[in-house]
């Protein structure tokens, strides 16, 4: 993947928005994450804040048509460390020989 790639996903809320998104100045400021989760974040951003901005619930219908996860955003997160091991799943290993 190339920052290329990483542009089109950023640009999509603004494709579907149309002329709408010509009449506002956008900047967003993302940090942490590598390139493509940068790009998704500032891709939720510009789409909330378009319908929001907007109050328009047909550009909202747009977004939720196109990809859900321009408005409603990703439920996914890591899972919490537990005792027994470096990490949320593996384990120390045990040797009874």
């Amino acid at each position: 993947m190339s920052p290329e790639v990483a542009r089109m996903k950023i640009e999509e809320p603004l494709i579907i928005a149309g002329e709408r998104s010509k009449q506002v100045d956008i900047r967003v400021n993302v940090e942490g994450g590598g390139v493509m989760g940068q790009a998704e974040a500032a891709r939720i951003a510009i789409a909330r804040a378009l319908a929001g901005w907007t109050k328009s619930s047909e550009l909202r219908k747009s977004f939720m048509a196109f990809d859900r996860v321009m408005i409603a955003g990703d439920q996914r997160v890591t899972e919490p460390k537990k005792f027994g091991g470096p990490g949320p799943r593996r384990r120390k290993q045990k040797s009874y020989r």
